[in-house]
């Protein structure tokens, strides 16, 4: 008896209706982002100032931040408003992702996904939120104080802006490691006892990676790479429960 390869739900569709199947979830999720960030435009300049409160917490008195473009006061503000509009809307576009593509997968590999999927989602914020609430504060707690007395600090509005989202995209993407084991071991192409054997040039990789990933100095390297390791030891872990041994020959 030939077994069916297909999954339960497959259904034969033209490559036009996956096209304007497609079309349809990508409408609905720039729908969403806008309707997001319609409403928080009216807080655009509260965001940005929540932003701002880890750096400004620390400039010494008389020091403010500082617009070098005639235009960044609106624009700052408004590009970060487009990236928390994003960020809110992350679960939602992953949901039309998984939409779009659960039809095409067995049901053990639902099973998976699902969890894989919410845990990628809770991982990413968790990310963001280890970076500016730990690691933002510590950097630019380093980088006011280490230089000299003399020097007035006034960061561009902009430049502070685009080193704050470096930093949380870094964080969020570095939170994932646990995740990409778990895909990796349940897709075969590695195992948890050839990672185990190979830890200590992955920590050597880690922090060569936080090493150019953040700003030149040892405190970013040090809260980026030792994260890193750390989720690398729970990916491992985690992954043990999806290894699939292989048949032994009695089988």
């Amino acid at each position: 008896m030939t077994r069916n390869l297909k999954p339960e739900n497959h259904q034969d569709m033209p490559l036009i209706g996956h096209l304007v199947e497609l079309r349809g979830r990508l409408i609905r999720i720039l729908v969403v982002l806008l309707v997001i960030f319609l409403s928080l435009l009216y807080f655009a300049n509260d965001l940005y100032a929540g932003l701002s409160a880890p750096l400004r917490a620390l400039l010494p008195e008389g020091s403010t931040m500082i617009a070098t473009d005639v235009t960044s006061p609106l624009l700052a503000p408004f590009k970060l408003t487009f990236y928390v509009a994003v960020f809110i809307a992350i679960p939602y576009i992953l949901h039309q992702f998984w939409g779009f593509i659960a039809p095409a997968l067995y049901k053990h590999e639902r099973r998976i996904a699902i969890p894989l999927v919410a845990s990628s989602i809770f991982l990413f914020y968790l990310g963001v939120a280890f970076a500016y609430f730990v690691t933002l504060p510590a950097v630019l707690g380093f980088f006011t104080t280490i230089g000299p007395t003399d020097v007035a600090i006034m960061t561009d509005i902009n430049l502070y802006l685009s080193f704050a989202l470096k930093l949380f995209v870094v964080f969020g993407i570095t939170f994932e490691i646990p995740i990409a084991i778990i895909i990796l071991v349940a897709a075969g192409l590695t195992t948890p006892a050839s990672l185990a054997e190979k830890r200590r040039y992955i920590v050597v990789g880690c922090f060569s990676l936080a090493m150019f990933f953040t700003p030149p100095d040892v405190l970013s390297m040090v809260m980026l790479g030792v994260p890193m390791v750390l989720l690398f030891e729970l990916g491992l872990f985690s992954s043990r429960f999806f290894h699939r041994q292989p048949p032994t020959d009695t089988e």
